[in-house]
């Protein structure tokens, strides 16, 4: 029996990332969590300690420093330009992934009037990329974590089996809220504008959330699933991931008080996660976009 070395990778972890843009008196922040990983022509450094065909993972660090030199602009153009550098400049490296989170600023108000060059962190979700490049082909996930949402009625879960171990109630009105991850494949990487794609994406899940009468979150998912890909036709494959964040009736009786559906005990463990894709069925091959 052989025993070989099999798929394998490494990278550089979660480079924090901050530019301010001082072109004009208003100063513009991008803000993110860059992280790489390199395959390639990398078996003798597993097996005999050779480092001659390693980029050193500092280097890599310092690269994605030395490129938002020069600017940043959409987070998969700057994935890209990284993931591309990589392979075509180091002849041991076949493939090159870049996953970049951008987390959100709010620009503040002083009198009334926006403030050049003051800022909150914003919480309406965390904007995803991951971008492979192989030589020849590329690759673009775009994506949003931690969206929260939440409808206070029009939702309703009833009509699942009992057995000895249900204590569940059936409801035909209740809270539903999710905190939404959801990643997208593209068609192409040409000639794409990713923030209008992404802007109009984020738009797609929140407007399907808000106007689907839940009978499950699984319901809920594929409504919003199959209104991205509706809106948007360059966008082949969706997978979401939403956890279904429990909100309980309180009993207020002990207290001789009513609760008609009015306060609630919002649980944040355990939890329901409902997982899914929802994909053209003429979608072109993903390649290794998910690998």
């Amino acid at each position: 029996m052989a025993i070989v070395l099999g798929d394998n990778r490494y990278g550089k972890a979660e480079v924090r990332l901050v530019r301010v843009d001082r072109g004009t008196d208003r100063h513009e922040i991008t803000d993110l969590n860059v992280s790489v990983a390199l395959a390639g022509d990398l078996a003798d450094t597993h097996l005999t300690g050779s480092n001659d065909k390693v980029l050193a993972t500092d280097t890599q660090k310092n690269t994605v420093f030395a490129f938002a030199r020069a600017g940043i602009g959409a987070i998969e153009d700057f994935g890209l330009r990284l993931a591309r550098h990589f392979v075509d400049s180091q002849a041991s490296i076949h493939r090159a992934r870049v996953r970049i989170d951008q987390y959100s600023w709010t620009r503040l108000a002083v009198g009334g009037a926006p403030a050049p060059h003051s800022f909150a962190r914003a919480g309406d979700g965390t904007r995803t990329a991951v971008l492979t490049y192989d030589g020849e082909h590329a690759w673009a996930l775009s994506g949003i974590t931690d969206l929260t949402v939440l409808n206070s009625t029009d939702s309703e879960f009833w009509g699942f089996p009992r057995d000895q171990y249900t204590t569940l109630q059936e409801t035909k009105d209740r809270i539903l809220a999710t905190a939404v991850t959801a990643t997208w494949r593209h068609t192409t990487t040409d000639a794409v504008d990713w923030d209008a794609s992404f802007d109009a994406a984020r738009t797609s899940l929140l407007d399907a959330f808000a106007a689907t009468f839940s009978h499950s979150l699984q319901q809920t998912l594929h409504a919003m699933g199959k209104r991205v890909l509706t809106d948007d036709p360059a966008i082949a494959e969706i997978r979401l991931s939403l956890p279904n964040k429990h909100h309980f009736l309180s009993d207020l009786t002990p207290f001789g008080l009513d609760n008609p559906g009015e306060v609630f005990y919002a649980a944040d463990r355990p939890y329901g996660l409902i997982e899914g894709t929802v994909l053209r069925d003429d979608a072109p091959p993903a390649g290794p976009a998910w690998d």
